[in-house]
């Protein structure tokens, strides 16, 4: 993507550096209005109780022979994740050109956005983009770096750790600027989707939905968002932006994060009833849609089969 030199967003925030402070993160998959890429973290531990204050202690101890301070690690708050995974942090250079990169990235959504909006007589409401480091508090609760990309609707914020990114690459297998611009892209067509509506519904009708019926239509807005991307990288394509290649790493980033490749990562088979995202197949499609017409009416997921 030919990004260098282009206008940068001042609509960013750089809380790295800060605590993201206490409180509890909100439920599963944004129950609690958050929006996230999937990351695919296995099936994830049920329970508690008894055995797992035990584990703590012994854990505690284990660390401590070990020459460890258990109290380092609570106080560096990472989520919890493996050093192997989102703790690892970027040197400064690629950490400052990575900042530039997102600050283009999200003005070029301003751009198209801005475009699409007036073009439907309404004026578009630009989102602030938050940059973390290990933890954030947004209105919708607190996350860690483990969680990935998400979109709060209760502040109108993205938020993203932009360790993230080595993540996408090295773990999902899905490298390139366009990868990652499509990620950002994808977290600020859930932007566009609190702007006309459609998240403020999902969101109350959620409450009265099994957790089947709630992933069904889960799928629906995440497939849109997909899509809404697709229309972004329409209008970069028509600015000349594009390289070769990076139409092809947007299609691949959208592959290995679908839900059914996730779970055969992750766990080896796949359930099916679980999908709250969607399946490879469906993200490239649906980004493939918005990326050929470049209209919100390619993008309705809720009145077309999936």
């Amino acid at each position: 993507m030919r990004w260098k030199g282009r206008r940068q967003s001042s609509n960013i925030e750089d809380q790295r550096g800060q605590s993201g402070g206490g409180g509890l993160r909100t439920g599963r998959g944004g129950r609690g209005g958050g929006l996230r890429l999937p990351i695919g973290r296995g099936s994830g531990a049920k329970g508690g109780g008894i055995s797992g204050i035990v584990m703590l202690v012994v854990l505690f101890f284990v660390l401590k022979a070990c020459g460890i301070d258990p109290m380092q690690i609570l106080q560096g708050g990472g989520g919890g994740q493996a050093p192997s995974q989102t703790t690892e942090r970027q040197a400064p250079g690629r950490a400052d050109e990575m900042t530039q990169f997102v600050a283009t990235v999200l003005a070029e959504t301003e751009d198209v956005w801005n475009g699409v909006f007036k073009a439907e007589g309404v004026q578009y409401r630009e989102p602030n983009l938050v940059l973390f480091s290990g933890q954030v508090r947004s209105a919708c609760g607190f996350a860690s770096a483990a969680s990935g990309p998400f979109y709060c609707p209760g502040d109108s914020k993205v938020y993203i750790d932009l360790s993230f990114y080595d993540e996408l690459s090295r773990r999902f297998k899905a490298s390139g600027d366009f990868a990652q611009a499509y990620v950002l892209a994808h977290e600020v067509g859930h932007h566009v989707q609190n702007l006309i509506g459609v998240l403020p519904k999902f969101n109350k009708m959620r409450r009265n939905l099994s957790e089947t019926e709630a992933n069904r239509m889960s799928i629906r807005v995440e497939l849109q968002a997909d899509c809404f991307a697709g229309i972004w990288a329409h209008y970069t394509a028509q600015k000349g932006l594009l390289e070769k290649g990076d139409i092809e790493e947007a299609l691949n980033a959208a592959n290995q994060i679908g839900d059914d490749t996730l779970q055969k990562r992750t766990q080896g088979y796949v359930v099916p009833e679980s999908f709250n995202h969607g399946t490879s197949e469906q993200r490239r499609t649906w980004f493939a849609r918005g990326l050929k017409s470049g209209k919100l009416a390619s993008c309705d997921t809720f009145n077309n089969p999936v």
